[in-house]
């Protein structure tokens, strides 16, 4: 279990402090809009209304207890970068910042955020990946170059074993697990045989994937 510490219960923070909490870790959510609050209090038990750029507020919470500090706010800007600066001059061990746009981004990192999620375009090349390359359903950005993908079987494939088509010597990608019927079969054998009807979660470079999916 970790201390999770969110800033801000707007629909992103809302939404990662629900997961949090389904994942069996202790949250505490920060909201200035009591109304907000309010309307989080069915699944998050502890809540605070405050400030979160006032510096005696945050210093009463003990940034230290906590292992993740989450900056949830999107809409304003100067708010979300004064406070994740806050929250490293006071500690903070791990600061996780939302972005709206790519500045926005990069000056976050700068200014002390461990992670920055760009929660519109990280979405947008998701989707752009799944429903603009052939053969590939769905996509995760691990980083700008690797990512794992479900992909369709070659049809060159089909009839043949892992090990007979030396995937990841020949084509520089790792299957993770094979997907069939809705049901998922992680880290198949060697022998396993390729069919027509199942897809492929594999792990590779967009480069790698792009030459076997054309």
């Amino acid at each position: 279990m970790k201390t999770i510490l969110i800033i801000g219960l707007g629909r992103f923070g809302r939404h990662m402090a629900k997961k949090f909490i389904e994942e069996g870790n202790d949250v505490l959510a920060i909201e200035r809009d009591e109304e907000r609050a309010n309307n989080a209090t069915d699944f998050i038990r502890n809540i605070q209304i405050g400030d979160a750029t006032d510096e005696r507020f945050i210093e009463s919470i003990g940034i230290n207890n906590f292992d993740i500090c989450v900056v949830a706010i999107g809409d304003d800007f100067q708010h979300s970068l004064e406070i994740t600066v806050l929250l490293k001059d006071m500690g903070a061990k791990f600061v996780i910042a939302r972005a709206s746009r790519d500045v926005h981004r990069k000056l976050l990192l700068r200014n002390g955020a461990d992670h920055v999620v760009y929660a519109e375009r990280e979405m947008a090349e998701r989707l752009a990946v799944k429903f603009g390359a052939k053969n590939i359903f769905d996509y995760i950005e691990l980083t700008p170059e690797v990512g794992i993908y479900e992909i369709a079987v070659p049809s060159s494939w089909c009839g043949k074993s892992i090990i007979e088509k030396s995937i990841r010597a020949k084509y520089n990608i790792s299957i993770l697990a094979i997907k069939m019927n809705g049901e998922i079969f992680p880290l198949p054998s060697p022998d396993h045989v390729f069919s027509k009807d199942e897809t492929l979660m594999v792990m590779g470079t967009h480069a790698n994937i792009k030459a076997i999916t054309k």
